[in-house]
C-alpha cells in the first residue's frame, strides 16, 4: 500500500514511517523543509513538499495514495505565539480533509488526543466522553476544534476517517517537554515532581503501531483511543529511581499551589518572558491534572497492545543515559 503522512519528521511520524516501511508499504512523507526531513526519515522514505495550511500545496502528493495519516499537529506549550495553533491544528487538518474528500482517497486517520478530554478530574474516561470547556492550553481548545467541528463533521458527511487519541506519548529520543523532564532528572535538575497530576503513558513505538492498526482495522466512522497504561507523574519517576537509581524529587507541591504560581505567573507575563516550563499556562497543566482515558476498545478492536511503563520507560532512560554520557550501568532487574 501506497501511504502519505503528515507531521512525518515529528516524534509519531518519524516512528511511524519506519513501522510502515518495515512493513512493506510505500511511505511518503508531506513535509514543509525536504533536505532537512531525508536526514530525519527512514531510508526508503519518498519526501515530498506540501504545507497543511496551503491547501494548494497537498493536491498533487496526495494524489493516487492508498490512504493518508494525518498527524501534524502544532504543541507549544508556554507559547505566547497561539495564532499558528488554530492556523495548523484547525484549519491545517479543514485543508488536508477537504482534499482527501476531494481525491477520494480510500481512508484517512486522523491522530486527535486524549487532552480534548481536558482534566478528567481524576475520571477515567472513553470515546464517549465530551467535555464542553474551558480549556486549559491553546493545545487543548485548538484540538478540541479539530475533533469536533472539523474531522467529526467530513465524517458525518462521508469521508472514510477513523480517528485516534493518544495520551502523553514518551520514547527514545523525545525532544517534548516530557522527554525533557526524563534527561532534567537524571543531570539531577527536576526538584519538583506534582501531586495528583496524572496521564496515559504510552511509549512511541506502540502510539505509532495503533496508527497502522486503525488504518488496517479501525472501522469507518469510529474513534479508539490508544493511550497507554495511567500513571502520575510522580509516580512515574520514582520507577526511574528503581530502574537507575538516581533519586527521584522530594518535593511534591499540591495542586492549589501550582493553580495559585500560575495566577500570579499570568500577570508577570506581560512584563517579562518566562522559561515555558514557568508559564501560567505549563503550571495550570500540572496542577493535579489527570488526563486519564481508557484503551479498551482500541485493545478489543484494533489488537492494540501498549507495552507496560516499567519496560518502556527503562528502554527510554537507557537511550537518554547513553545520549547524554551519564556513567550509570542499569541493574537487569529493579531492586
Amino acid at each position: 500500500m501506497r501511504y502519505l503522512v503528515t507531521g512525518a519528521t515529528g516524534f509519531i511520524g518519524r516512528n511511524l514511517c519506519k513501522i510502515l516501511v518495515q512493513s512493506g508499504h510505500q511511505v511518503l512523507a508531506l513535509v514543509r523543509n525536504p533536505e532537512k526531513a531525508r536526514n530525519l526519515l527512514p531510508v526508503n522514505t519518498v519526501v515530498s513538499y506540501g504545507d497543511i495550511t496551503k491547501q494548494t500545496t497537498l493536491q498533487e502528493p496526495m494524489q493516487g495514495v492508498d490512504g493518508v495519516f494525518h498527524l501534524a499537529a502544532w504543541y507549544k506549550i508556554g507559547s505566547k505565539d497561539k495564532e499558528e495553533a488554530y492556523l495548523t491544528n484547525v484549519e491545517g487538518t479543514r485543508n488536508v480533509l477537504e482534499v482527501a474528500k476531494a481525491l477520494n482517497i480510500a481512508k484517512v486517520v486522523y491522530t486527535s488526543t486524549v487532552a480534548v478530554f481536558s482534566d478528567t478530574k481524576g475520571a477515567k474516561v472513553n470515546e464517549t466522553y465530551f467535555h464542553k470547556g474551558p480549556w486549559l492550553s491553546e493545545y487543548e481548545r485548538t484540538k478540541w476544534i479539530a475533533h469536533y467541528k472539523v474531522a467529526l463533521p467530513f465524517a458525518q458527511t462521508g469521508l472514510p476517517l477513523v480517528i485516534v487519541q493518544p495520551g502523553v506519548v514518551y520514547g527514545p529520543g523525545d525532544t517534548s517537554a516530557i522527554g525533557k523532564s526524563f534527561t532534567d532528572y537524571l543531570r539531577g535538575q527536576l526538584p519538583i515532581t506534582p501531586t495528583k497530576t496524572a496521564f496515559c503513558w504510552g511509549h512511541v513505538e506502540d502510539t505509532a503501531r495503533g496508527h497502522l492498526l486503525a488504518m488496517e482495522k479501525g472501522k469507518l466512522y469510529e474513534t479508539y483511543i490508544i493511550a497507554g497504561p495511567i500513571h502520575s507523574f510522580r509516580e512515574v519517576f520514582e520507577l526511574a529511581e528503581k530502574i537507575c537509581g538516581i533519586k527521584a524529587p522530594r518535593l511534591h507541591p499540591r495542586p492549589i499551589t501550582l493553580k495559585t504560581l500560575s495566577f500570579f505567573m499570568k500577570h508577570l507575563e506581560g512584563f517579562f518572558s518566562l522559561p515555558a516550563k514557568y508559564t501560567a499556562e505549563s503550571l495550570r497543566l500540572m496542577a493535579g491534572t489527570t488526563y486519564i482515558a481508557s484503551n479498551k476498545k482500541a485493545k478489543q478492536y484494533l489488537g492494540f497492545n501498549p507495552r507496560a511503563l516499567t519496560q518502556g520507560l527503562r528502554e527510554t532512560l537507557e537511550f537518554e543515559i547513553n545520549k547524554i554520557k551519564i556513567p550509570i550501568k542499569l541493574p537487569k532487574k529493579i531492586q
